[in-house]
């Protein structure tokens, strides 16, 4: 089958090959964004742990690409959940300090599933920076190829570029409230099946957001090699759900993190109104004022 649906944004997607070629180009700049989750028992307070991924780093990465701690650079570590956005001025002064601005294209990549990537992805475009992209794949699929690794640490110089907020990339739970009974509006879950169904206690209350729709971010993926399934394949996936392009969609998750693959690869499909609910359900869950469903 040929498969005449493309990416609509394909710059926004390397390869490894692609990027192979690129090793020491002085006009990219490549960062590992591998972040750890170890989930707790009976604790929706803190339904994991986080471990940075830089000890993994320090082991072997993809040569001349530094690391981004998301947690510890680029979240908002006042906040009771994790990976909470900060404010826009100090988010762009992370990206400022790790060297993440123009004049450069910016590659992403994670060892443990693209989800890491694009919520730095995601992060830079409600910046207004465009030029980054994701590597289709990761590191398991760059180390499947038996490309070249390295131990040595990379920093670059800090990088800036103009801000152009484009504040609907993120909403709170106020936006997810007036919207769950909005028939325009699609309420879109990219946690495991289990857990939209309400068989999961991990974030506290199980279930879900009311009147929201399952399509969990792994699904996504090609199994085997990690990659991101083909452009027609993951528009069945949305299809079947009966989510269309004349929708908005809201995408959350646990924690904004799985939720920015979903919003990513619908991004990538052409949907135009795509949102995502920063803190998800490891708030929403907690909040007894707040209603949740379940099968």
């Amino acid at each position: 089958m040929i498969d005449l649906l493309k990416w609509k944004f394909p710059n926004a997607i390397v390869d490894c090959s692609w990027l192979y070629n690129k090793i020491g180009d002085d006009n990219i700049r490549v960062y590992d964004c591998t972040t750890y989750l170890h989930y707790t028992d009976n604790d929706p307070n803190k339904p994991y742990n986080v471990e940075s991924g830089f000890s993994e780093y320090k082991k072997e990465h993809i040569p001349h690409s530094a690391y981004i701690d998301l947690q510890k650079d680029l979240s908002n570590n006042n906040s009771k959940y994790r990976f909470t956005l900060p404010n826009h001025k100090n988010l762009a002064k992370g990206f400022f300090d790790l060297g993440i601005g123009n004049p450069y294209k910016i590659v992403l990549y994670s060892r443990n599933g693209l989800q890491w990537s694009t919520r730095i992805w995601w992060m830079l475009n409600y910046l207004g920076f465009e030029n980054a992209a994701i590597l289709d794949g990761g590191f398991n699929d760059w180390k499947n190829k038996g490309l070249p690794v390295e131990t040595n640490v990379t920093t670059f110089k800090s990088a800036n570029f103009d801000i152009k907020l484009k504040k609907s990339a993120f909403v709170t739970k106020d936006i997810i409230l007036k919207k769950i009974n909005d028939k325009s509006c699609i309420l879109l879950n990219a946690l495991t099946n289990d857990i939209h169904r309400g068989d999961n206690t991990r974030y506290g209350r199980p279930g879900r957001i009311p009147n929201s729709i399952n399509v969990p971010f792994h699904k996504l993926i090609n199994e085997i090699n990690g990659k991101l399934k083909e452009p027609h394949e993951v528009m069945k996936i949305f299809e079947q759900e009966g989510i269309t392009s004349n929708h908005q969609i809201i995408n959350y998750c646990g924690g904004g993190i799985a939720a920015t693959l979903d919003a990513f690869v619908l991004y990538q499909l052409g949907f135009d109104f795509l949102q995502v609910y920063d803190n998800s359900l490891s708030e929403w869950a907690i909040d007894e004022k707040l209603p949740m469903e379940r099968d």
